[in-house]
């Protein structure tokens, strides 16, 4: 390495992710992943406690807003070196107030709004305060620019949110979430600038899938840590071990589905669908993710409620963590193969199709039928031929 290229990797060029560094996930990538696991189960014993749609609503806008959390963090070290001293202070950073985040969310909606919203701001601002002198001089400076500015947009409506109560925060937040979640697949155009280039939109596929692999684990341990601690609780009696085991079966089928065959094929599938591929897995891993805290939910009312007389709310709360995980993984199937995969999709009308019905049932018959549901999925693995139809990654896999 000459004098005039050791200069430039001592810049700002130093904290960028080099082709010849490692694309396995590091150490600290695992520790931050950790610290989800206390997210998610606050979230699914926030609904657990109250399984109306506002709740739920309401739920769903914490969840996405950690889930986001996870997504940034995951590109700023898909982007940058996570072995550079600035970015492990970011990621450190980023898991203490994403702690503080989480510690917020069974009083979002009440006396802790702001806190939440300010945490979340804080994180997404904050790591821009940290890389925006860091690259300094760099091309790639813009970028950090860009994605700052909108953060910055949606910080008003956080922000606003926390200071108001009752419906006005719902709409606020929802408002605010939607821009993060929007913004991203249109490039963060800002008037004026611009918006990124997909050079500056690249990630790394094999990288990043096995993020999205480590922290669905995370998720689904979160099902084995409220099915252990709820058994302990409510008694070992014979429903609640049949409870148990139903809970244990249907993690497992989920594990077993997302990994067969579309796991391996991911990294690839993001690769070839730059820049588009980084950003629709994310959608896709956030319905997985939120299917397995609410199949956590629907854990925590099996194990409590086995046999008791059906109520809607319950059976919809075991049958929608299924739904959610087959809709995730039928929009990761389209992204992986091109097109829509018959097996996930199949199960999931037929799964939609049953719900009628399954609203009548105690909640320990309706588990039952969602963990058959996803068995049909891999037994539709094991003996049908797939081919092209669901088995072989094509190119240019998103539509428009």
């Amino acid at each position: 390495m000459t004098g005039e290229q050791r200069a430039e990797r001592s810049g700002p060029e130093r904290l960028l992710r080099q082709s010849a560094h490692s694309r396995q996930a590091s150490f600290l990538e695992l520790f931050f992943d950790l610290a989800f696991i206390v997210s998610f189960a606050l979230l699914s014993t926030r609904l657990a406690g109250d399984l109306d749609w506002r709740n739920a609503g309401q739920t769903a806008v914490l969840l996405a807003a950690m889930w986001w959390i996870w997504v940034a963090t995951a590109w700023s070290t898909d982007w940058y070196d996570p072995n550079q001293p600035l970015i492990r202070g970011l990621v450190l950073g980023v898991m203490f107030v994403g702690l503080l985040t989480t510690a917020a969310i069974p009083g979002a909606y009440g006396e802790h709004g702001l806190m939440f919203a300010g945490a979340y701001v804080l994180v997404h601002l904050g790591r821009a305060a940290l890389l925006l002198p860091a690259l300094r001089g760099h091309p790639i400076q813009r970028r950090s620019l860009l994605v700052a500015l909108w953060f910055i947009v949606s910080a008003v409506p956080w922000i606003a949110g926390g200071l108001v109560t009752g419906t006005a925060r719902q709409v606020l937040w929802l408002v605010a979430i939607g821009l993060d979640y929007f913004i991203p697949s249109l490039g963060w155009p800002v008037p004026w600038l611009g918006r990124l280039p997909p050079a500056q939109l690249r990630v790394v596929g094999e990288h990043l899938s096995e993020r999205y692999r480590q922290i669905f684990i995370i998720a689904l341990g979160e099902i084995i840590l409220v099915t252990g601690l709820t058994y302990a609780r409510v008694g070992m009696g014979l429903a609640q071990t049949g409870a148990v085991a139903v809970i244990f079966v249907e993690a497992g089928l989920m594990l077993w589905i997302y990994f067969v065959p579309l796991s391996g094929s991911l990294g690839g599938a993001i690769e070839r669908n730059q820049p588009r591929g980084g950003v629709f897995a994310a959608y896709g891993h956030a319905l997985l993710v939120a299917g397995a805290v609410l199949t956590g939910v629907g854990a925590e009312v099996m194990l409590t409620h086995p046999l008791d007389p059906a109520r809607p709310s319950w059976s919809l709360a075991i049958v929608g963590g299924t739904v959610l995980f087959l809709s995730g993984r039928a929009l990761l199937g389209r992204l992986v193969y091109g097109h829509p995969v018959w097996r996930a999709s199949t199960a999931l009308v037929l799964l939609l199709a049953a719900t009628p019905g399954l609203v009548r049932l105690p909640p320990l018959a309706v588990g039952m039928v969602s963990a058959a549901i996803l068995l049909a999925v891999i037994l539709g693995y094991a003996f049908i031929p797939g081919g092209r139809r669901d088995g072989d990654p094509g190119r240019d896999n998103l539509p428009g």
